[in-house]
């Protein structure tokens, strides 16, 4: 197992790659985690519309990884015709492209009968500009440089909001513990849990890659940045809290594997 530095809109962060999985550039990760009924049975497909390529390969990227298809344009000709060709659910388009702007595709894009969502993205922070972006017909606007994960959120939200009763959360389970990816809702039975963001992020990334056992490296790099300065046992101290909140009077979930790492299962 080694990892990759993958640079995101502000940050590097570290994704763990195995040489036998397949890059989620070319094909979506598997959850490994069981994901329950309420997942759509057909992903989400959503066109990337950016001229800057490490920035639509990176969305598109993180969007295969959650499950979704995502095709990418680098122009507002190639996004109309993707758009004809692929029929997403949803678009991310940046205002400054080189030949049509976002607000030409978007008109064009309405012109032929098309209500996709979209999420406008752009360099420009001034208030016109979000006021013009939201009044020309988009549903979202975010302003560069972003985090990947905002973005993520402000799609689902989107979503939910402009499919409404038909939209189909993601909920990850693994045995009687299940954690709600878009309302961020964790469950242990009847119990509702709290979790502080860092436990989410870190139970979520165990849930997902359940059953297998993740090392305190791969969790440093998924969770904190790569180049975190911390205390080396943070991740030991988080796990602590998450056995404490998710494990106390309940059949332990969360196991440590001596000499490897951590994995979120039933006891074998």
């Amino acid at each position: 197992m080694r990892t990759e530095a993958v640079p995101t809109l502000w940050v590097f962060c570290r994704i763990a790659v195995d040489p036998s999985v397949e890059s989620p550039a070319v094909g979506p990760l598997p959850h490994h985690g069981a994901v329950r009924a309420d997942k759509a049975e057909a992903p989400v497909r959503l066109l990337v519309v950016d001229d800057e390529p490490h920035i639509a390969e990176l969305v598109a990227t993180v969007a295969k990884y959650e499950g979704w298809q995502a095709r990418v344009a680098n122009n507002g000709s190639t996004a109309l015709s993707e758009a004809a060709a692929f029929n997403p659910d949803i678009v991310v388009l940046d205002l400054m492209l080189p030949d049509l702007d976002g607000f030409t595709v978007l008109d064009r894009l309405r012109a032929t009968g098309a209500m996709v969502p979209v999420v406008f993205l752009t360099a420009k922070d001034a208030t016109a500009d979000r006021v013009a972006g939201l009044t020309r017909g988009g549903d979202d606007y975010l302003v560069k440089p972003f985090a990947v994960e905002e973005l993520m959120a402000r799609l689902r939200a989107v979503l939910r909001r402009t499919t409404g009763p038909g939209w189909k959360r993601s909920v990850l389970a693994v045995e009687d513990l299940e954690l709600d990816e878009d309302t961020r809702e964790v469950r242990r039975g009847e119990e509702s849990v709290s979790l502080t963001p860092t436990e989410f992020e870190l139970l979520r990334y165990l849930m997902r890659r359940s059953p297998a056992v993740l090392t305190k490296a791969q969790i440093l790099d998924h969770v904190w940045d790569y180049d975190f300065g911390g205390r080396s046992n943070v991740v030991e101290l988080v796990i602590s809290h998450l056995r404490r909140k998710l494990d106390t009077d309940n059949e332990p979930l969360i196991h440590t594997i001596r000499g490897v790492g951590y994995v979120v299962r039933k006891a074998t």
